[in-house]
């Protein structure tokens, strides 16, 4: 039978082919998709507000995107044995011939999940729908989530923060609280990563540094945690989604050759939203709280965005041309440097949500607030805050 803790070499060595798989097939497929792109006119048009950039640029970024990662989840569960026997002799979280295993059900769960979201943000590239139907299409997705076994018991994660018996709730009420709590995380990171696609380079590069701090974490619990059922599809799922983003990035910086569009982008937030929900399943609070703070660029950008529109009284769902990076490029910043910058920013972000797991939860909620006050501090000082001048051309909230 397998031991219960693996080494950093055990890991490296079994997990390897798919951050390869997933890089290698979207390197691959990224220039496949431009051509088919280019030959169709599946472009995105500029205009004078939203879409500054000067030449129509093809999309389908996304659908390469997606590619990379579903060849890399599939890699996996082919590799892996797929028997988790949770009620035998064996840990869960391994096979019975003794090596790692993926949940056949969630896998194939998360499999259509990805593939629902991608086709929604294909469509809403080619034909633009509303933001109501769009909402739709994602809380579709995270019921499919639900019913595959993930976020059906999400609000655990808060009973035990609160102190609250959880064995005070049947099954059936801890599915009716968890619906609405998975449904907005879900929701929240698809637009925050929505949100961030606004600048050539940024989002994958953004969500490639997010992906590191995930495997991060997850390479720590798969260490030094007890062995956990979720082990497997935490690291598989990090690996996957910095492979595919890492691999896109050289076609889509300054100047993007091609764009990932919403195909790409909620993609990467969803699998954001599913390593969230994988790490709240854990008894300690502390990792779901590193995990969120391994997203909050993202995160910090869509409230930020969010307060502003509340703020100049305008809908929540309307684009506009501030968000933090297009403040940064209104006075006067070049697209690299914001990106660097935003680079930097996302790395912190990781660097702090990695090294809280050191600590104890206490300690961990002071850093979180340090860091919060102090991100408070740096919009005030640069007044970012505030409405561009511009009106929108186009209810759309990224590119």
């Amino acid at each position: 039978m397998l031991e219960r803790q693996m080494t950093l070499m055990d890991i490296l060595r079994t997990y390897w082919p798919i951050l390869a798989v997933s890089f290698g097939v979207s390197v691959v497929c990224t220039p496949i998709c431009r051509r088919f792109a280019l030959r169709h006119q599946i472009v995105d048009r500029p205009d004078d507000f939203l879409k500054p950039h000067k030449r129509p640029v093809p999309y389908l970024g996304g659908v390469a995107i997606f590619l990379g990662w579903a060849a890399g989840v599939v890699l996996a569960f082919l590799l892996f044995d797929q028997v988790r026997a949770t009620d035998s002799p064996w840990t869960p979280g391994e096979s019975q011939r003794g090596g790692p295993a993926m949940d056949p059900v969630l896998t194939i769960g998360i499999l259509l999940g990805a593939t629902g979201i991608m086709l929604l943000g294909l469509f809403d590239d080619l034909r633009m729908m509303s933001p109501r139907i769009k909402l739709a299409g994602i809380a579709a997705v995270t019921a499919v989530l639900i019913l595959c076994g993930l976020g059906d018991d999400s609000i655990l994660i808060v009973l035990r923060t609160t102190g609250l018996n959880q064995q005070d709730f049947d099954r059936v009420l801890i599915l009716i609280y968890s619906v609405p709590l998975t449904l907005f995380i879900t929701m929240a990171a698809c637009n925050a990563t929505n949100l961030i696609d606004g600048v050539d380079g940024l989002c994958s590069g953004v969500l490639g540094i997010i992906a590191g701090g995930f495997l991060i974490l997850s390479v720590h619990m798969h260490l030094y945690s007890d062995w956990h059922p979720w082990d497997v599809e935490r690291v598989t799922l990090s690996l996957a989604m910095m492979g595919a983003a890492l691999g896109f990035l050289p076609y889509n910086r300054n100047p993007a050759k091609i764009f990932m569009g919403d195909a790409g982008s909620m993609l990467l937030g969803l699998n954001a939203a599913i390593l969230l929900l994988l790490f709240s399943k854990s008894s300690a609070i502390r990792w779901m709280l590193a995990s969120l703070m391994v997203f909050a660029l993202p995160l910090a950008d869509m409230i930020l965005a969010m307060v502003r529109r509340w703020r100049y009284e305008k809908p929540i769902m309307q684009g506009d041309r501030s968000h933090f990076y297009d403040q940064l490029l209104d006075r006067g910043w070049s697209v690299r440097k914001v990106v660097t910058i935003s680079y930097a920013l996302a790395a912190f972000f990781a660097f702090m949500g990695c090294i809280s797991i050191t600590l104890r939860t206490r300690y961990i909620i002071l850093l979180y607030a340090g860091v919060v006050f102090a991100v408070c501090r740096l919009i005030v000082k640069f007044r970012m805050v505030r409405m561009d001048r511009g009106g929108p051309k186009e209810d759309r909230a990224a590119r």
